[in-house]
């Protein structure tokens, strides 16, 4: 660990099992349950966990974005719709790169994004 870089990240989830076969089927990462209310990650570039809630992370709402990187944008969105994700926008450019937004089954937004 480094002295004040962000190493963990929390998330809601309002259906924690759907969320957890989400990201594991899409990006591959671990999973490890501390109770019936809290599931952390791993394999994700930075840990963190869902905890159960109803609320949601929307950034028109003003809520942080997790952007996540791919070497093939088009497979992660073929793999995050395939798996049950929503897009709610589609493929852009911007300065160094292209990306696009999804929902997971809770209901957050994320993006996913390429320099290639």
């Amino acid at each position: 660990m480094t002295h004040h870089h962000i190493n963990y990240i929390e998330m809601a989830a309002c259906d924690l099992a759907k969320t957890e076969h989400f990201f594991s089927r899409v990006f591959n990462w671990q999973f490890e349950h501390f109770g019936p209310d809290y599931r952390a990650f791993s394999s994700s570039g930075l840990t963190g966990g869902f905890y159960k809630s109803e609320l949601r992370a929307c950034t028109k709402l003003g809520s942080a974005l997790v952007v996540i990187y791919s070497v093939n944008l088009e497979q992660s969105l073929q793999d995050v719709e395939l798996a049950g994700g929503e897009i709610c926008e589609a493929i852009f450019s911007f300065p160094g790169g292209r990306r696009f937004h999804f929902i997971e089954p809770s209901g957050n937004e994320l993006a996913v994004w390429s320099d290639l």
